[in-house]
């Protein structure tokens, strides 16, 4: 029993995440990546879970003698800190250094893709953990709440990180590990204020403001990725004239 709920868990957070990785993927269609750099990106982004979990276990250890619920401020600081650069070190150690990435806008489709992987499986967690105490109609709230919510949090901070590091793409490498940590720091930041006003929410209205927050925010990411594509036809008019000239 424990794994049919675990594989129905599984595909409640896979098939919401693969959704979103057709979605995003659509942003770079005129030079696609190879489909299975984009399944490695997602595999990796779910391997940084087994390795995120027992760090914040040490945290709860550390601040809160082993509790981890309610999460204090400055555990939930360290939980994000420790999801989003893991994130980050996992696109640098398994994507980034790949010929393929060879246009700004890939930085910012491979850590959404990371990002998506790692909320797969989260997701999936979360929903394992109701449908092992039998509450079933709450784990299919949650898998809806968390496919609107928590996963595009995940997909916006992560593409936080991609936007630095894509606007540095053409810049020398000192200013691509500037515009990284940056990134990496805004990150954090938006992923902390959600956190902080969902475990402090006090209500629905309190909820649904925060989600508003996510979603103005996946409409910035759109209108920023517009401006990538453009950075790059730029680039190659201006290499195209110098060849000619």
């Amino acid at each position: 029993m424990e794994s049919l709920n675990f594989a129905i868990a599984f595909a409640g957070g896979l098939v919401p995440a693969i959704f979103w990785v057709w979605f995003w993927l659509k942003e770079d269609k005129l030079k696609p990546q190879p489909l299975w750099l984009i399944f490695l990106a997602c595999v990796a982004g779910m391997s940084v879970v087994p390795v995120a979990l027992p760090l914040q276990k040490l945290a709860c250890d550390v601040y809160q003698a082993g509790i981890c619920q309610p999460a204090g401020d400055n555990l939930i600081l360290i939980w994000v800190i420790l999801e989003e650069t893991l994130k980050y070190l996992a696109a640098l150690i398994v994507v980034f250094w790949h010929k393929a990435v060879d246009e700004p806008i890939d930085l910012i489709i491979y850590m959404i893709v990371i990002a998506l992987g790692f909320a797969a499986l989260e997701n999936t967690l979360f929903i394992f953990n109701l449908l092992d105490r039998g509450l079933i109609d709450d784990s299919i709230l949650t898998g809806n709440f968390r496919f609107i919510g928590p996963t595009l949090l995940h997909v916006l901070s992560s593409a936080t990180v991609g936007i630095f590091l894509a606007f540095a793409f053409y810049k020398s490498a000192a200013r691509k590990v500037w515009y990284g940590m940056l990134g990496l720091f805004i990150a954090i930041i938006l992923h902390a204020i959600f956190n902080f006003f969902i475990m402090g929410g006090n209500g629905g209205e309190s909820i649904l403001g925060v989600f508003l927050f996510v979603w103005v925010g996946i409409i910035v990411l759109f209108l920023i990725i517009e401006k990538v594509k453009i950075l790059e036809i730029t680039h190659r008019r201006r290499r195209t004239s110098k060849r000619s000239s």
